[in-house]
């Protein structure tokens, strides 16, 4: 295999394997400690909302902009967000509400029996939710790591340093409820692991099978549509989760301390 081939997957899979350290940090936590859990939800929504408008829909609106109008391509942009808001909330409301994780945010970390179960089951499910929109940004985020660094291996290095910092909240936001409902460590850091498997995965397929078919303009509208869905879990689930986990105002820091990072990460980055 080509020398230029294997830089491009080395680095993509590493990028992509970052969630896996973002989940052991989970593991530091008492199963009834309501307060981390709240911090960490916290923490996790605003990593998603502060990518997704900060990062995600500029570089969606960048790529439209290629072949529209400033506008226009803003318009298209918003347009592919708003689109996949919706495509959130359809499949959210095609799920029974017994079982929907969404509808049942008054989740409690202690308990006892039925109500026990009941509530991990809740929480196994938000966090296969979290995974998938993580493993969906991630696919085409990987193809594009891919072919930036086949492109320019300095620019693309860069690009995947960044998206393995962002990889590790990430990670947090699918291990965290998967641990709390399963007290099962290996679990979390499998789900966790396998989401971040999609940015490889994303490479590898786009080589193989899409590259030649994909451009900047159906990137920048799945950009667009991948911040929406995120934007959707952050607000929907992890946000009223981490809120009614805890008292007072440990959510709201979770959220200030995961924006902060990410910006503090990314102006370093650009130094």
């Amino acid at each position: 295999m080509d020398s230029a081939l294997l830089l491009a997957f080395a680095v993509t899979l590493l990028a992509g394997l970052a969630t896996g350290i973002g989940s052991t940090i989970a593991f530091f936590a008492k199963t009834t400690n309501k307060g981390f859990f709240a911090v960490s939800m916290g923490f996790s929504a605003g990593v998603m909302i502060y990518l997704s408008f900060v990062e995600i829909l500029p570089k969606s609106t960048a790529y439209l902009s290629e072949y529209f109008s400033a506008v226009e391509a803003a318009a298209y942009a918003a347009a592919s967000l708003v689109a996949g808001l919706v495509l959130m909330a359809v499949i959210d409301a095609l799920v029974p509400s017994g079982a929907n994780p969404h509808e049942n945010t008054q989740v409690e970390l202690l308990g006892s029996g039925p109500e026990l179960d009941r509530q991990s089951q809740a929480l196994l499910r938000m966090g296969v939710f979290v995974a998938m929109a993580i493993a969906i940004h991630n696919f085409p985020e990987g193809l594009a790591t891919f072919l930036l660094v086949l492109d320019d291996p300095e620019i693309g290095i860069a690009l995947a340093v960044a998206v393995a910092m962002h990889n590790i909240p990430e990670g947090i936001a699918v291990s965290v409820p998967v641990y709390y409902a399963t007290k099962s460590k290996l679990k979390a850091f499998r789900l966790s692991f396998l989401s971040g498997l999609a940015e490889p995965a994303g490479a590898v397929i786009g080589y193989l099978l899409l590259a030649q078919f994909l451009n900047h303009l159906v990137l920048g509208v799945i950009f667009a549509m991948v911040a929406g869905v995120m934007i959707f879990l952050a607000i929907d689930t992890l946000l009223p989760t981490a809120r009614n986990s805890a008292r007072g105002h440990l959510t709201v820091y979770g959220v200030i301390a995961g924006i902060a990072v990410m910006a503090t990460s990314l102006v370093l980055l650009r130094l």
